[in-house]
Formats: C-alpha cells, structure tokens, sequence
C-alpha cells in the first residue's frame, strides 16, 4: 500500500526505498507484448497508447476508468510513438516502421509523410529491418524519433538513430550509431536535452539550442547503481519529467519506476508487480505506466502474472508541458502523403 503521495512534492530525501510505494494491482489488466507511448490527450481528458509489437492503438477516457479501455486499431505497422499536431484534433503525428506519419484518432487510418532511410540504406534493407520506438517532440514543434533495430526481424545492433522532423517537414539525424534509443526530453529552461541509450544502463545529457535544435556536449545525467539492486537487467527505458525538474524512469527489467532529481540522484521509488516497466507518462497528477512481455513468457504467456499490464498511481506532481508538432510553410497548408 502506497503512502500518501504528497511526499513526493518538493521536499524528498535520498533515503527514500522502495517499501514506500508498491502498487500491488494494475489500473488495466492486458497482456500488451510491448505497451509504450502513453500520452495524455488533454483536451479529451484520455489516454492513448501503444502496442508496438501487436501493432495496436489503445484509447481510455480518463473521466469514465478503466473500463472504458479499448482498442481503437490494430494495424500492418508498428508505431512507437506519438504527439498531437497543432490546430489538429483530430489527429496525431506518430514515428512508426518507416517514418513519420499522421493517423486519425478516432479511426486510426493513417498515411505517411516523410520515410526516414536513404535510397542506399533501403536497399540495404534498413527499412525492413528498423521501427521508430520513442520521442517527444521539443518548444519549436519539430518532432524527435529514435529507430533502432526491429527485435521481431533482426538482432538488436547499433545501427540506430535520432530523426528530428522540423515543421518545414525537413529530416535531420542528430544522431547516429545508437542501439535502443528511449526517452526523449528537455528541462524546462530549455538548455537541456535528456535521452537514454538502454543496453548502456544510462541517461545522457546534451546542451541544447531552441533555436536550431543543436546538441552538443553529451554526457552522463544518470547510470543505473553498480551494486544491480534492481536487478542485473533493469536498464532505464522511457522517461518523463515533472514541474519540480525530477525525472522518472521506467526500468525495463527491473520492476521499478524512479524519481531522479536534477541532479541525477534516485530520490524516490515505485515498485510494480511485474519485470518490465516501459513509459510513465502525467495524466494531470497521475502517473499512468506501460509495460511488457505479455507474450513473450513460456508458450506465448506473459512472463510475469501482469506483465503488459497498464499502472496509475497518484503522485501530487504534474508533468511538464507536452509541446504539438507544428507544420509550417506548405507543410501547414496540406501535408503530403509518401
């Protein structure tokens, strides 16, 4: 039983363990083989989120429950993340299989707007053999996507990268030769970039320009703990940040969701009843949290009791403002199916 989650607000102290929080239920029992993306869609007071490896979008209004808990589609792709697009309700941009596209929400029809590999790499077979798998997208609108080897085709190498979609519908790869690349985000000042290779146990942090989307400077905001107190393969997985300048991390692996303070010290625990945590994500002052391995356990089981479950705890903090993607020039007047 958790305590009263006003204890997370701005006073939490480094002595802080996991005995304080543990959820012993999930808020919706499934079985998501890979659950990621959970986004808040505001103005609808729901959630969506994602199956990527059974290629579903999952929808729930916040203001009936779990009950109300559906899938809107499955699709011939997989998407790994998605956003709103500005002046836009009725859509949402997403990073998938290929690239980047637009799907509608409530029909989940969708089209291409830009593929991401070069002709040279395609026939190479990169397309076939990457997926888009986590992103946010940044203050000016432009739209970050990580891609990385699709697990259900090929082994998982460092072959992948960061695209920064602008609103122009310029691409741009910021950054290359990476192997699972998750969550994406910036502080609020805007000066800082955050995001996670998982295989190397890290959260790195990059000096970041608004203005031209520049990175530079990358270094170590958060290693996971030598001593493998959550477990020998928990490595951090998506991300979120709060108001206060504290991130969470799902640690995929590890059952464990932490906060870590701006100065990359674990400061407060939540302990779930299954392996693999994937995303959180702020539903106002709730914390919903995907999860894995629904299928992946002895014959197509999940691997845990809930595993690919959906979690929610209360935790008295909001998140950070969610920024849409913002199409511009001809891009704002249609943008163009590929």
């Amino acid at each position: 039983m958790c305590r009263p989650l006003n204890w997370f607000n701005g006073a939490l102290k480094s002595d802080i363990h996991a005995d304080d929080c543990f959820l012993p239920q999930p808020w919706i029992r499934y079985n998501c083989s890979l659950g990621e993306g959970p986004f808040y869609e505001e103005s609808t007071n729901s959630l969506r989120f994602l199956d990527v490896e059974r290629l579903e979008l999952h929808s729930v209004d916040l203001s009936v429950g779990a009950s109300s808990h559906r899938v809107v589609q499955k699709f011939d792709i997989s998407m790994g993340v998605t956003a709103d697009i500005d002046g836009n309700n009725t859509e949402f941009i997403f990073g998938g299989k290929y690239g980047y596209g637009i799907c509608n929400r409530h029909t989940g029809e969708y089209r291409w707007i830009k593929k991401v590999w070069s002709d040279e790499e395609i026939a190479d077979g990169k397309a076939d053999r990457m997926r888009g798998n986590d992103g946010a997208v940044d203050s000016q609108g432009r739209f970050w996507v990580g891609f990385m080897n699709d697990p259900l085709v090929t082994k998982v190498i460092d072959e992948g990268a960061i695209f920064r979609l602008d609103p122009d519908l310029t691409l741009h790869r910021p950054l290359s030769n990476i192997t699972i690349p998750n969550g994406t985000t910036w502080n609020a000042p805007d000066t800082t970039m955050f995001w996670t290779d998982s295989p190397f146990k890290t959260i790195y942090q990059f000096d970041y320009s608004p203005t031209t989307g520049a990175v530079t400077n990358r270094r170590p905001y958060f290693v996971m703990p030598e001593d493998n107190r959550y477990g020998e393969d928990a490595v951090p997985d998506g991300h979120c940040l709060d108001v206060e300048g504290y991130m969470w991390t799902a640690l995929h692996g590890g059952s464990h969701v932490l906060r870590i303070s701006p100065q990359g010290e674990i400061v407060a625990e939540i302990k779930l009843p299954t392996l693999q945590p994937t995303c959180p994500a702020f539903c106002g002052e709730d914390l919903v949290i995907t999860s894995a391995g629904g299928t992946s356990g002895p014959d197509g089981k999940g691997v845990d009791e809930f595993a690919g479950s959906v979690f929610k705890i209360h935790v008295g903090v909001k998140g950070l403002k969610k920024f849409k993607f913002k199409f511009s020039g001809e891009a704002a007047t249609k943008a163009p199916a590929v």
